[in-house]
């Protein structure tokens, strides 16, 4: 077959599929006596791909096969054309993938010693809906606890075609996009150190814990509520104390009738 021809039908079938497609399932298109040869499907993707060069996709090779994507430099624009946004994963599910992903086969129980806290059963439940973890066996001990590991599917959404694409450990380090936690504690797994227990930061302790050489911001200059409203009630204790004295003791008044008869001089009037 004419391999210009070979590389259209290619283009076609990838940007018509679902999913990526190996050699095999490329294969499958053509007749039994016009199939081309594994080789020839190589060298059609390698020409398919230098023709992407200076265009808005690209050819990736994944763990499932060959697709054609939209490359990430023009994902901003893109993504536009979809009203839902990409959904959000919390860190604890971040990092329970991330231990797998590196230190597959694990049992649950390795996964919680490892991050110190207990690994909820959404989460499991969660990386095996999205095929991204898969259970590939049973450990050899008592209770034969369920070993985790990656699947295609997951390298596939990483735009991955093996395990050994994944980071090390010291390019994770200077990924500003990742965790600089998780990337510290996956590093000090891979040397035997025993990770710190996860803690909730507190928001008290946090404030108690700030900086004294940064200046008291307007709200800790301001007067003490609790000092303003106790020297309003020592004032109004005052005013009542003086009020109480002033009704006790009348003040007298001359020529009023106070029924007591008049004071008697001394002295006898001459």
């Amino acid at each position: 077959m004419n391999p210009d021809t070979l590389k259209r039908i290619v283009e076609a079938a990838l940007l018509a599929a679902e999913q990526p497609l190996n050699l095999n399932q490329l294969s499958a298109l053509f007749e039994e006596d016009e199939a081309p040869g594994h080789a020839d499907l190589s060298q059609a993707l390698e020409a398919l791909s230098a023709d992407c060069e200076d265009r808005g996709i690209e050819l990736s090779r994944v763990a499932s096969g060959y697709r054609l994507q939209v490359k990430a430099d023009l994902q901003p624009w893109v993504s536009r054309l979809w009203a839902e946004k990409p959904p959000r994963y919390s860190r604890a599910l971040l990092e329970t993938l991330a231990i797998i992903a590196y230190r597959q086969p694990m049992t649950r129980a390795e996964i919680e010693q490892i991050r110190g806290v207990s690994v909820s059963s959404n989460i499991m439940r969660t990386l095996q809906e999205r095929e991204w973890v898969r259970i590939v066996g049973h450990r050899d001990v008592p209770g034969r606890p369920a070993l985790f590991g990656t699947t295609k599917r997951f390298l596939d959404y990483f735009d991955l075609a093996s395990l050994d694409q994944l980071p090390s450990l010291a390019e994770l380090k200077d990924l500003g996009e990742l965790e600089p936690e998780l990337a510290l504690e996956i590093a000090e797994l891979s040397d035997g150190a025993e990770p710190p227990a996860a803690e909730t930061a507190d928001p008290a302790l946090q404030a108690d814990e700030a900086d004294p050489s940064e200046p008291a911001s307007a709200a800790d200059e301001a007067a003490d509520p609790d000092e303003t409203l106790e020297t309003a009630e020592d004032a109004d204790g005052e005013a009542d104390a003086v009020e109480a004295e002033a009704l006790s003791e009348p003040p007298e008044v001359e020529g009023q009738d106070t029924g007591e008869p008049p004071a008697e001089d001394d002295e006898p009037n001459a």
